[in-house]
């Protein structure tokens, strides 16, 4: 791609990924050359802030274990202060592809899109999901479609290109979501933000351990999800007929 003269940074969240960071930083060197990168160093107890910084990659290292949504946020807030066109997130476990992510940006630029999702699901892209996720997503599809009239068809994905206006938003949310996935979906599109979705590769996880990974977790994610979204439901349905 042609040098851009937006300002692209990608945020990388990153807790105990010392077997798959340095992979993926190599990747986006060479795919998205274009681009800043940031890995959010969420108190990792392995060797990951070691690594980031030996492949000369700027990193912030949290006083303490914030979990994945604050450390996304903290990326977020960085881009802000600093001037950025545009953000892009991506896991440090390997699962989002960097040649994959000039897809999004190319798309937040072609359609003027606030927000531009990597989809696992749009098109069959032969991505393995769990089954727990994959009934878990089409709830959430579903209860989009139903509260906000569109079809969103991988709303649990966090990879994602984000525009001056979101990054500017979600910097300055005061109580950012655990789980920042359908529920801020919802919530952009009521308030009229433009989200689209792309098709794209992902991998699964090559080594260490997911955030979802159990049985107790993914029970409290989609508990939480559902909890949350019904909220912001509420909440605008509120505010539109006080307006009424």
């Amino acid at each position: 791609m042609e040098k851009t003269k937006d300002k692209i940074l990608v945020v990388i969240p990153a807790y105990n990924e010392a077997e798959n960071i340095e992979k993926v930083l190599k990747e986006i060197k060479k795919d998205i050359d274009y681009a800043d990168i940031l890995v959010i160093n969420d108190c990792s107890k392995d060797n990951t802030y070691e690594i980031v910084r030996k492949n000369g990659v700027k990193c912030i290292t949290n006083v303490f274990n914030m979990r994945y949504a604050m450390a996304v946020q903290v990326g977020i807030k960085y881009a802000y202060q600093n001037g950025y066109d545009y953000v892009i997130q991506m896991d440090g476990d390997g699962q989002h592809i960097a040649s994959e992510a000039e897809k999004l940006y190319k798309e937040a630029k072609k359609t003027n899109a606030d927000i531009v999702i990597g989809s696992r699901y749009l098109k069959d892209m032969g991505y393995p999901c769990p089954l727990f996720r994959r009934i878990g997503t089409k709830m959430f599809e579903k209860m989009i479609k139903l509260f906000t009239k569109r079809r969103i068809a991988d709303p649990l994905s966090g990879f994602q290109c984000l525009n001056r206006s979101v990054i500017e938003k979600y910097a300055k949310i005061g109580n950012y979501p655990e789980f920042p996935d359908a529920n801020l979906v919802i919530e952009m599109l009521l308030t009229g933000y433009k989200i689209v979705e792309v098709p794209v590769k992902m991998r699964l996880r090559e080594s260490g351990e997911s955030m979802h990974s159990g049985i107790i977790k993914p029970i409290k994610y989609m508990i939480e999800q559902l909890y949350t979204c019904i909220i912001i439901v509420v909440k605008y349905a509120g505010k539109r007929r006080f307006k009424l």
